[in-house]
């Protein structure tokens, strides 16, 4: 993260960047370079900073949703939330909030993300029950309804506002700020808590429902809590990076070949691994093509795709089911 921070349009060498972060972390040590200062303290640390946050939310919640429907490329977009979180921004950045009550960009995408999931819990339901091919099934059909709706949207948008919500739809964490870190932070350290807190019935959960079951795990209310907990996740993640995929697919597969599916190690190495992954994704945005920058998504596409491809022709066992 020291090292992203010091790399952009502009370089700051190492030292001066750990200078910058000291003094404004611990008051200790002058900072005569204004201009460093801002660059380091204003600019690119809040982005870094987001960037690993958002990277771990997404890699935990992918882990959590594989096991939870029992598909190993589930992540947040196959359930419908992103799709979810797109409509909500898409809406307000081309009617205003003034439109939708008054709320921005970021309230929006969190409200369509829930709004996207409370609806896919609800079909994904077989008699009282949540099941889990039912609720792939439900994500994947809602999810290609909101995206026709915001494409609908977008026909009518100005050239301007086209351009600001294609960016928004393809992740970014270039407008981070202070004042974002707080509420982002603290979402994705109690949800990583409280769901690594279930390691145990993630484990059981792997073994099949009768199984879970025996064991004493109350398989319909666990479900139903991994799926709320996940939904309300994604919605603030993708409320302040917009829509960026394949984190939540790649790296769980990534923590479980060198760890194991154990939950309770998996949870958390796959927030440390997605927190450096998305950091270094972000990195790449801003330096591939200076001073221009892409867009999150582009990148976590390119680099996820192949893997997928991967992942496909290594679980044999998915052309049986």
């Amino acid at each position: 993260m020291v090292l992203a921070v010091g790399i952009g349009a502009v370089n700051v060498p190492v030292g001066d960047v750990w200078t910058v972060l000291v003094h404004h972390v611990s008051g200790r040590g002058p900072v005569d370079d204004v201009a460093l200062d801002q660059i380091v303290w204003q600019f690119r640390t809040p982005r870094v900073v987001l960037a690993a946050v958002v990277g771990a939310g997404l890699a935990v919640t992918g882990a959590v949703l594989q096991t939870l429907v029992a598909n190993p490329l589930a992540d947040p977009t196959v359930l419908g939330f992103s799709q979810g979180a797109s409509l909500g921004a898409v809406l307000v950045m081309t009617l205003g909030g003034a439109g939708l009550g008054g709320i921005g960009v970021s309230g929006a995408a969190f409200v369509g993300a829930l709004l996207a999931g409370l609806l896919v819990f609800a079909l994904g339901q077989r008699g009282g029950r949540l099941a889990p091919t039912r609720l792939v099934l439900a994500g994947v059909a809602v999810g290609y309804v909101l995206l026709s709706a915001t494409s609908f949207v977008q026909l009518r948008a100005t050239p301007t506002e086209l351009r600001g919500v294609m960016f928004w739809m393809l992740g970014s964490v270039s407008g981070a700020r202070w004042s974002q870190l707080p509420t982002v932070t603290i979402v994705v350290l109690l949800g990583t808590a409280l769901l690594a807190l279930c390691g145990r019935r993630l484990n059981a959960l792997l073994a099949g429902d009768e199984s879970a079951t025996s064991l004493g795990v109350d398989v319909h209310r666990t479900r139903a809590l991994l799926l709320v907990a996940s939904a309300l996740l994604t919605g603030t993640l993708i409320a302040v990076a917009g829509g960026i995929g394949f984190v939540g697919l790649m790296i769980p597969h990534l923590v479980r070949l060198s760890r194991g599916a154990d939950h309770r190690s998996l949870l958390p190495f796959s927030a440390l691994l997605g927190s450096v992954y998305l950091v270094l994704v972000d990195l790449l945005s801003r330096t591939l093509d200076r001073p221009n920058e892409l867009p999150l998504g582009i990148l976590t596409a390119l680099l996820g795709a192949p893997f997928f491809l991967w992942l496909l022709r290594r679980n044999k066992g998915l052309d049986a089911a």
